[in-house]
């Protein structure tokens, strides 16, 4: 019981920091929100795409990020994937943008305690430009009953010769009810100095034979101030091996 208090307690005192310092964020952080499990042995094949709708009078304008991704379980606990990033804007066709290699990490077994908890490490470089981004996040869940809480708390450092050398920090908190597993409707939240955004997504998982599935995620998150876009949809599909 002690254990599972101090665990408890250290949570807390994340989420109070990260809150602490969002003032400092910066840039939307709408994107998958990640959950801290690994399925050992299992392979994955990814696409993930974030469509930015901003508001016409800001100047600004739309554009779309699409991710291809590879990944392994390269051991029990660990999950590593490499990714393709290609971007879109509303003047412009589809260039790769970006490539990204991540690492999640699984820190304890589903309900060993209070909150199942894991590390999501990213290392990103830009295609044509001398921009490096690190990134990590603590991933939090949490069941109860046919709902799941889940929340990523992250931080991320930009740096090189391009860029203007920036620490950034963001929330990102999902509600999930389990109706089947072919159908989850959730409601997420993101939070930055630049976002401020909450919506509707739906996901759900499709059984294709032994240790083979299809898992997607569809969903629409409204900015809810003058900085984050009107609207952003986001769309995943996972083929797991």
């Amino acid at each position: 019981m002690s254990i599972d208090i101090s665990y408890s307690r250290f949570f807390g005192t994340a989420i109070l920091l990260l809150l602490a310092v969002l003032a400092n964020a910066g840039g939307t952080t709408i994107d998958k929100v990640y959950h801290p499990y690994v399925e050992p042995l299992e392979w994955e094949l990814e696409w993930r795409m974030i469509h930015e709708d901003k508001n016409p009078d800001t100047g600004e304008k739309r554009r779309q990020l699409h991710r291809v991704g590879l990944g392994k379980a390269i051991a029990e606990t660990v999950f590593a994937e490499v990714y393709l990033i290609g971007e879109q804007s509303a003047d412009s066709s589809m260039e790769l943008e970006a490539y990204e290699f991540e690492i999640l990490w699984q820190l304890s077994e589903q309900g060993e305690y209070t909150l199942d908890y894991g590390l999501l490490f990213e290392l990103e470089k830009e295609h044509d430009e001398d921009i490096w981004e690190y990134s990590t996040a603590l991933l939090l869940e949490k069941e109860f009953g046919r709902f799941s809480g889940t929340a990523n708390l992250g931080l991320s450092y930009e740096w090189g010769d391009d860029s203007n050398d920036e620490l950034e920090s963001w929330l990102a908190l999902q509600a999930r009810y389990r109706y089947s597993p072919r159908f989850e409707p959730a409601l997420e939240v993101y939070l930055g100095e630049d976002t401020r955004g909450l919506g509707p997504v739906i996901m759900g998982m499709e059984r294709l034979g032994v240790m083979k599935a299809l898992r997607w995620e569809a969903g629409i998150i409204v900015g809810v101030d003058s900085d984050t876009p009107d609207y952003t949809l986001r769309a995943v599909l996972e083929y797991e091996f």
